[in-house]
């Protein structure tokens, strides 16, 4: 399940960076806009930490983002 998580982490981390940087923004001018610092951004896009979802809002939102949620059943027949 760690390793789950660990590329979850990853993923979203991607997801973030990619979305700051067609927006032209850097890591401080987005912890700005999230009221964090510079260092808790770039702990998000390398992995190192999962936000929660408030802060998972928070990015969103100072991204121009929609923040969906889903589940995916393992088993389509269910």
């Amino acid at each position: 399940m760690r390793d789950a998580s660990t590329a979850l982490a990853r993923e979203l981390g991607r997801l973030i960076h990619d979305r700051r940087t067609v927006l032209g923004l850097s890591q401080a001018e987005l912890a700005e806009r999230c009221g964090m610092k510079q260092p808790q951004v770039s702990r998000f896009e390398a992995g190192g930490t999962m936000p929660t979802l408030p802060m998972l809002r928070r990015l969103a939102g100072a991204l121009g983002a929609d923040l969906s949620i889903s589940l995916i059943a393992h088993d389509q027949s269910a």
